[in-house]
């Protein structure tokens, strides 16, 4: 089992440059992102190529995500915004090698009639994936909780792949967030629920990401049995990556990681290393 580190929650105490060594000192190969609003994309893939890590994924920009902001695609009047976006985003997943870009949806607009929405998504993220697809490059839809995050158009793994079943694309596939799906999963832990969701949608998943529930906290912070949550997956032969985009609870991130041993951290781990019995 492979791990990246989200370097959007985690060491969120540092620039967003700093981060990329951070994640490196702590024995990462594989990082993972949201949009660097603000950074120097030339500087940052040549701070990834000096520094050796691999990026496993990144998000297209969302917009102003501090402010609420959770995709710009849906929405007739800032729609053409992510279209000119996208070939940024290509050239710069191409520079760092990525093959896995996330397209995050958007809010819901009541003023549109529903179906309206979700069409101009659909022609976006259909668009997108045919500008990726040449280069090898998937585009990927997440379900996103509605609890946390105001009216997300695609709060669940259905939702999501209905949506994605109907853009037609073969490089548009699912990114298997466990905390999205298990706040729209009720008030108990439901490891079982969200292993049949990953069963269920197997063929369509390329990415899967953590964090503990509730609190959205490190593995071992909360409620869910991810030594159970870890071994099925590896048990069902899930080979891609697994993103720690968790927001570290009560401890700086290099503390919030001890439940995952250094050795385990790079390269091809079992989960059988992690130390989760230590933080429950």
């Amino acid at each position: 089992m492979r791990f990246s580190a989200n370097i959007s929650t985690l060491w969120r105490e540092s620039p967003f440059m700093e981060r990329l060594q951070r994640a490196r000192a702590a024995g990462f190969e594989a990082v993972e992102f949201w949009w660097p609003r603000g950074e120097d994309l030339q500087q940052l893939a040549a701070r990834v190529r000096e520094l050796g890590l691999r990026v496993v994924l990144f998000n297209f920009d969302a917009g102003d995500m501090p402010a609420g902001d959770r995709g710009l695609l849906s929405d007739p009047a800032r729609h053409q915004g992510f279209r000119e976006h996208v070939p940024v985003a290509l050239e710069l997943a191409r520079a760092l090698g990525c093959r896995r870009l996330n397209a995050l949806v958007g809010l819901r607009i009541e003023s549109l009639p529903l179906e309206e929405q979700l069409e101009l998504a659909r022609q976006n993220v259909a668009w997108a994936a045919d500008q990726a697809a040449p280069h090898g490059i998937e585009v990927l839809i997440e379900p996103v909780n509605t609890h946390e995050n105001g009216p997300y158009l695609l709060p669940t793994v259905e939702e999501a792949v209905a949506f994605i079943r109907a853009v037609g694309r073969d490089n548009v596939r699912l990114q298997y967030d466990l905390y999205h799906a298990q706040v729209m999963l009720g008030e108990r832990p439901r490891e079982a629920e969200l292993l049949e969701l990953f069963d269920a949608y197997r063929e369509l998943i390329s990415h899967v990401q953590v964090a503990d529930w509730p609190g959205r906290g490190q593995p071992g912070s909360g409620s869910l049995d991810f030594q159970q949550i870890l071994s099925a997956l590896e048990e069902r032969g899930y080979a891609g990556y697994v993103g720690l985009e968790y927001i570290p609870r009560g401890v700086g991130t290099d503390e919030s990681l001890r439940w995952l041993p250094r050795e385990a951290r790079a390269g091809d781990a079992r989960p059988s290393q992690i130390l989760l019995a230590e933080g429950r």
